[in-house]
């Protein structure tokens, strides 16, 4: 069975590459730029192609069984692209990166996103399981820019919780998912067990570092977006993150599952943990 990959040198795909390699699965991956890909398992097929290039991709999706689909930015462009190439390779399962957005009563923007790529899945008629993961770990290296200017973080969300999950858990139960029979037609909202505020997580990646960072709470949603993206981001983009936010912040609780600990048999890993593993990151000069 040859599994597709997309996004194979992201946060997710990189992880998702190393747990189906590891599995002894027969996969491609798909990539715009092969040099990026040189440290992922030597003996995974490479395919050249683009989803924003719908004429790549055919060679690509050529005898593949099973698709894992990460698509990244705004709108349903990419997404349409690979269910046609899914559909003409005949393609008999898709395992879709969602976001736990799509379950909101209303959807926020950044969910109505997700929502409408989900639609388009099921429409296709091609059995799917969508991962619904809340906020990343990694998420915390958005930090990095104040952190190494002037050793702070902007907290927009205050009392906002969350329980924030490693990438390499999403990949794991991704990989599950593609791997053994089951899960089509399977919605699964993936988070992790602990609940932080932003300040809660900064001290611990300063009890890691073993220097304190300052949190300054009074910043806004919209001075937060300015931050991340200091040469401007399109506005609707702009707009869903600090919606986000505002919605973070006004949750004080955290939605927690149990779905990757029910999947895997084992709790989800800590952000202590990631902290540990990606504790270089923070300590580097700005000039690194």
């Amino acid at each position: 069975m040859m599994i597709l990959v997309t996004g194979a040198t992201g946060n997710i795909g990189r992880e998702l590459t190393r747990e189906l390699d590891a599995k002894g699965a027969k996969l491609r991956l798909l990539v715009r730029d092969p040099a990026r890909a040189a440290q992922l398992p030597e003996r995974a097929e490479r395919a050249v192609g683009d989803l924003g290039e719908p004429t790549t991709l055919a060679p690509a999706f050529a005898g593949v069984d099973t698709l894992f689909l990460l698509t990244q930015g705004i709108g349903t462009e990419y997404t349409a692209a690979a269910i046609a190439a899914a559909e003409a390779a005949d393609v008999h399962h898709i395992v879709h990166l969602s976001s736990f957005h799509v379950s909101f009563d209303p959807i926020p923007a950044m969910g109505r996103w997700h929502h409408e790529r989900e639609k388009l899945i099921r429409t296709s008629g091609i059995p799917a399981t969508f991962l619904r993961p809340g906020g990343f770990m990694t998420n915390a290296l958005d930090w990095l820019p104040t952190i190494r200017e002037g050793n702070y973080v902007l907290d927009p969300v205050g009392p906002g919780r969350y329980a924030p999950i490693d990438p390499a858990d999403i990949a794991a139960v991704a990989a599950l998912a593609l791997t053994e029979a089951g899960h089509q037609d399977k919605q699964y909202v993936l988070t992790g067990d602990e609940t932080f505020t932003v300040t809660e997580q900064v001290r611990i990646i300063s009890e890691t570092i073993g220097r304190d960072i300052e949190v300054r709470e009074t910043a806004t949603p919209a001075e937060a977006v300015r931050f991340r993206f200091p040469n401007g981001a399109p506005q609707a983009l702009a707009d869903a993150i600090t919606e986000g936010f505002t919605l973070m912040r006004a949750d004080t609780v955290g939605l927690r599952t149990d779905t990757v600990e029910r999947l895997l048999g084992r709790r989800p890993r800590t952000f202590a943990d990631w902290c540990a593993r990606n504790a270089d990151a923070f300590r580097r000069p700005e000039t690194a």
